[in-house]
C-alpha cells in the first residue's frame, strides 16, 4: 500500500488501481503506463515538479503525451519563470521514486495544478506512487485531495 491509496482510502473516494509490469528500459514511465494498460494517452496524466520563481516548488499533473508549459505554470502559479525541479529535491518532497510520483499523499504538500483537459475525462489515471502501478479517479476527487486548481498547462501543439 502506498500513501497515495491510503490518502484515496482515508478521503472515501472511488478509485481503482492498476498494476503492469514495468521495464525499466521503456523511454517514458507515463506513454509506458498508458501502452501496458491500453489506455488512451488524453487519460493518462503524469505528475512533474517544478520551482516557480519566488513561489517554491509546485506540482504539475498533465496528459502523458504533452510536455509541460513552463511559463503556464508559472503564471498559474503567480511566478514570472519556472523550472524543473532538480531531482533529488523532488523525491525529498514528494516520497516517492522518479517514474512513481503520485500527487496523491506526497509527504510535502505543495501547490497542485491540473490541466484543464481533465475536465472533460470521467476518470483519469495517475500514478499510484511507485512505477508499475497507477490509480484511476474522477478528476474532481484528484482535485479536491490534492486542493488543487485547473490551469493550462500544456505546450501548443500537443507533444
Amino acid at each position: 500500500m502506498t500513501p497515495a491509496i491510503t490518502a484515496a482510502k482515508k478521503a472515501g473516494i472511488a478509485f481503482q488501481t492498476h498494476e503492469y509490469r514495468h521495464d525499466p528500459g521503456h523511454a517514458s514511465y507515463g506513454l509506458e503506463a498508458a501502452e501496458k494498460l491500453g489506455l488512451d494517452p488524453v487519460r493518462v496524466f503524469k505528475t512533474l515538479v517544478a520551482d516557480v520563481e519566488g513561489k517554491g516548488m509546485v506540482v504539475a499533473v498533465l496528459p502523458v503525451a504533452h510536455k509541460l508549459d513552463l511559463k503556464a505554470l508559472a503564471t498559474a502559479a503567480g511566478g514570472k519563470r519556472a523550472a524543473m525541479a532538480d531531482k533529488a529535491q523532488v523525491m525529498r518532497s514528494s516520497g516517492y521514486v522518479l517514474g512513481g510520483v503520485s500527487p496523491l499523499g506526497q509527504k510535502k504538500k505543495l501547490p497542485t495544478f491540473i490541466d484543464r483537459s481533465a475536465q472533460a475525462l470521467g476518470t483519469l489515471f495517475v500514478s499510484a506512487g511507485r512505477r508499475g502501478l497507477e490509480i484511476e479517479l474522477a478528476p474532481a476527487d484528484l482535485l479536491m485531495l490534492t486542493d488543487a486548481r485547473f490551469a493550462d498547462l500544456c505546450q501548443q501543439g500537443g507533444a
